[in-house]
C-alpha cells in the first residue's frame, strides 16, 4: 500500500460501510451485549465510545427515529480507559446505560468500578485468557470455553464463580470433571455488537493495523460478533482505495465488518501515554541507550533479588508495578539480551513499556494476537513470571484483584501465575509509608508499613497456593527483607536480609507464622551500591546440567566449574541431586569431578566437606577430581586430607578420567 492510495473519508472513497460514529452507534439497541477491543491504554475506539455515551445522553427529539441505547452488557478484556480524564469506558459509566459488565481488569476504568462496587450493576471478573479464548469459541459456534485456568481462584464456582457483588446471580462458569480431572467451563455469550480498532480500511471493510501498538483480540472479537448475527464497528484513522491493501497485512477481512468509522486524530492516539511511537509500531528499531541505575530502595532490593532467578535463553513475563524494576536491574547488569521478555497482550521480545503504554514494547521481535499469546502461556511456554504481591496468606494464596471497595481485577495474572514453570511474586512485606535504608550492607527498617500484607486469609483469591503446590510449581515470594518459598505445608521462610531480626521484623509483621527451618542470609551483593555481576553468573552452566551419569561405564560426571557456593541451600541441592540420581540405581558409582573455577565460601567449608565425605562413603566406589588451578589443587587436596578423604586431584580431565578407568580395571 502506498501513501498515495490513502484517501480522506469525505472523498470518493465513501461507501455504505463508511459512516460517522453517530450513525454507527445508532444501530445499537437496548439490551445488547457489546464486546469492546483494546488493552488498557492501547487500541481504544475512543470516537465510537464517545458517541455511544452521547447517544444515551441525547434528547428525545434527537433520538426520535432511533432508540436510546440502555441496559447494555459490556464485555471487555483489560478495561480500556484512562482514569484521570475519564476517557474510554469510563464515559459509559452512566446509570441506565449499562446493566452488566464482564471484564478481566478494571484499574483503568474506576467509573465502571464504582458502579460494580456500589452494587448498581452486575459485575463479573473473568481471567483475561479465557475471555480471549471465549471470543474464538463463540466465533466457532461452541457452547463455551473449557479450561483449567482459574481453578482454585475466585473464578472457581467454589470460591465465587467470578461474581463481584450481590446483584450478580447468574452462573457464567461451571465446574466440571472429565476423565477424573477438574475443569472450568466458561459459557458462551452471544455478542450483538463488536467494537474494534485498526489503522487503515478500504471501502470493502478490509482493515490493517500497521500503526497499532498491538493487534489484541480484534480478529477473534469481530468473528464472534459477526457469527453471533451481530454488528461489527471498526474505528480507523484513514481510508485506502479499494484493492490497494496488501492482503498479508489485512488483519480483519471486510466480509465481517459492517461499519467503518474514521476517527479524529485526538480520538485515535496509539496509546493513552503516547500519541504515536514508530518503535511501538515496529516501523523502526531504536538504539537502547543505557538506563540510569535505580537508586537503592526497597524496590531495587526486591528487583535485584528477583533478577537472580533469571536464566539465559528463558522466556519471561514481567508484570505491572514492582516487577517493572527487574527490567531496570537487567539493563544495569547487562543481562537483558540473554532472555526473551514478553507481555500478555501479544508482545514477544524487546523492552516492555510501562504506565499507560503497558502492553506495548520497543524493538519487539513479534506481536501476536492476544489469544495466541495465552495459548502459549496456558500451555507452559513461560519459563518464569515476575508478578506483583499485594496480599498473601498462610497457604500461599495471593490477592491482587479486589480489596474491599477497590476492584482491580485479575487481568492475565491467573493465566500467567498458574502455568509459568516458575513464579516470583514481588512486593514489600508491609504496606503504607514503609521507610528503609541500607547501612554498611545491612537493611534497616526505619519505619514499618501500617498494614500487614501477609494475612491469615486473603480477601480475594487470585492465585491458589494449594493448587500450585499440588502441581509441583516452583513459587517464590520476594520482599525487601526476606524470601518465602511455597511448600505443601504453606509458606517457608528461606532467606533473610542482613540486619533483619526474624521475629521482630518478619514474624511480628505477619498475621501468621511461616515455616522456619534454616533460613539463609540473602546475597550480600543485593545490598551493595555497585552492580552484582549477574551476567557472568547467569552465563554459567545451569545447575541441573552439571550432573551426567554414564550408565555404560557406571561413571557419574560432576561439573562444578565456575560454581560459587555461597549458601547452605546450594549444598543441600547438590546433595539431594546426587541422592536422586544414585539411589534408584541400587548400587554405587565411580565419579569424576571438575573443580575448575570452583569457589566455596570460607564459612561453608566444614558443611560442604561433611557432605562430600558422607556422599563418598555412601554412593561412590571411587572419586577423581581435576582443576587447572595449582592453588585450588593444593588447597582442596589439603582440606580433603584433613578430613581423611583421599584427594586424587589432577590437572586435567584426561588425567582424571584415566585414573578412574585404572581404578575400575583394578576392581
Amino acid at each position: 500500500m502506498s501513501v498515495a492510495s490513502i484517501v480522506p473519508t469525505a472523498g470518493s472513497g465513501k461507501t455504505d460501510k463508511i459512516v460517522s460514529a453517530r450513525e454507527a452507534v445508532r444501530l445499537i439497541r437496548s439490551g445488547d451485549t457489546i464486546a469492546i477491543g483494546g488493552f488498557g491504554g492501547i487500541g481504544i475506539a475512543e470516537e465510537v465510545i464517545h458517541e455511544l455515551a452521547a447517544a444515551f445522553n441525547a434528547s428525545d427529539e434527537e433520538l426520535a427515529s432511533f432508540g436510546k441505547p440502555s441496559n447494555l452488557t459490556l464485555f471487555f478484556g483489560v478495561g480500556q480507559g484512562e482514569p484521570f480524564k475519564g476517557r474510554g469506558l469510563n464515559r459509559l459509566a452512566l446509570p441506565g446505560l449499562v446493566k452488566r459488565v464482564i471484564g478481566a481488569h478494571f484499574n483503568f476504568v474506576p467509573a465502571i468500578q464504582q458502579l460494580v462496587v456500589g452494587n448498581q450493576i452486575e459485575g463479573y471478573n473473568l481471567p483475561l485468557g479465557p475471555i480471549c479464548h471465549l471470543y474464538r469459541d463463540i466465533a466457532a459456534g461452541k457452547p463455551g470455553h473449557l479450561s483449567t485456568i482459574g481453578l482454585g481462584t475466585f473464578a472457581d464456582p467454589r470460591f465465587g464463580g467470578a461474581k463481584l457483588n450481590a446483584r450478580t446471580t447468574e452462573d457464567l462458569i461451571e465446574l466440571i470433571s472429565i476423565g477424573g480431572k477438574e475443569y472450568l467451563f466458561y459459557k458462551a455469550i452471544p455478542i450483538n455488537v463488536g467494537i474494534i480498532r485498526g489503522t487503515t480500511a478500504d471501502p470493502d471493510g478490509n482493515i490493517t493495523m500497521e500503526r497499532e501498538a498491538l493487534t489484541v483480540e480484534a480478529l477473534s472479537l469481530a468473528m464472534a460478533a459477526h457469527n453471533s448475527g451481530g454488528l461489527v464497528i471498526a474505528q480507523v484513522e484513514r481510508i485506502a482505495e479499494a484493492g490497494t491493501l496488501n492482503p498479508r497485512q489485512v488483519k480483519i477481512p471486510g466480509a465481517i465488518v459492517d461499519c467503518i468509522v474514521v476517527a479524529k486524530p485526538e480520538n485515535h492516539t496509539q496509546t493513552y501515554g503516547t500519541a504515536y511511537s514508530p518503535a511501538f509500531a515496529a516501523e523502526v528499531r531504536v538504539p537502547m541507550t543505557s538506563l540510569e541505575p535505580m537508586a537503592m530502595s526497597e524496590r531495587k532490593i526486591i528487583a535485584r533479588r528477583a533478577a537472580m532467578e533469571l536464566r539465559p535463553n528463558s522466556v519471561v513475563n514481567l508484570g505491572v508495578g514492582m516487577p517493572e524494576g527487574i527490567a531496570s536491574v537487567a539493563a544495569e547488569e547487562k543481562v537483558a539480551d540473554l532472555m526473551i521478555l514478553t507481555a500478555e497482550p501479544g508482545v514477544i521480545g524487546g523492552i516492555p513499556a510501562g504506565g499507560f503504554n503497558f502492553g506495548a514494547a520497543t524493538n519487539a521481535q513479534a506481536v501476536l494476537d492476544m489469544a495466541y499469546q495465552f495459548d502459549f502461556y496456558d500451555g507452559g511456554g513461560l519459563d518464569v513470571a515476575f508478578l506483583g504481591l499485594a496480599q498473601a496468606d498462610r497457604e500461599g494464596n495471593l490477592n491482587v484483584s479486589k480489596f474491599g471497595p477497590r476492584l482491580a481485577g485479575a487481568g492475565g495474572f491467573i493465566d500467567i501465575s498458574q502455568n509459568a514453570k516458575k513464579v516470583v511474586f514481588c512486593g514489600t512485606l508491609t504496606a503504607g509509608d514503609l521507610e528503609i535504608s541500607v547501612v554498611e550492607g545491612k537493611l534497616l527498617i526505619e519505619r514499618d508499613g501500617r498494614d500487614k500484607k501477609f494475612v491469615n486469609e486473603v480477601d480475594h483469591r487470585t492465585f491458589s497456593g494449594p493448587h500450585a503446590a499440588l502441581n509441583g510449581r516452583d513459587v517464590l515470594y520476594v520482599t525487601e527483607r526476606c524470601v518465602f518459598r511455597l511448600t505443601r505445608e504453606g509458606l517457608e521462610l528461606i532467606e533473610v536480609a542482613p540486619g533483619v531480626d526474624i521475629k521482630r521484623d518478619i514474624i511480628d509483621k505477619m498475621e501468621f507464622e511461616p515455616i522456619v527451618r534454616r533460613p539463609q542470609v540473602m546475597d550480600a551483593r543485593i545490598f551493595q551500591p555497585e552492580p552484582m555481576g549477574l551476567r557472568n553468573e547467569i552465563l554459567r552452566l545451569p545447575f541441573e546440567m552439571r550432573f551426567n551419569y554414564d550408565q555404560a561405564h557406571n561413571i557419574l560426571f560432576l561439573n562444578l566449574s565456575e560454581l560459587e557456593v555461597k549458601t547452605e541451600d546450594l549444598i543441600d541441592q547438590y546433595r539431594d541431586k546426587i541422592r536422586s540420581l544414585i539411589e534408584p540405581l541400587g548400587h554405587k558409582v565411580y565419579t569424576v569431578v571438575n573443580y575448575d573455577g570452583f569457589k566455596l565460601d570460607r564459612a561453608l567449608e566444614d558443611r560442604y566437606l561433611e557432605e562430600v565425605t558422607e556422599l563418598g562413603e555412601k554412593y561412590f566406589l571411587g572419586v577423581t577430581r581435576f582443576t587447572t588451578s595449582a592453588f585450588m589443587r593444593a588447597k582442596l587436596g589439603e582440606t580433603l586430607q584433613q578430613r581423611g578423604v583421599a584427594p586424587h586431584i589432577f590437572e586435567s580431565e584426561t588425567e582424571a578420567r584415566a585414573a578412574i578407568r585404572e581404578t575400575i580395571n583394578r576392581m
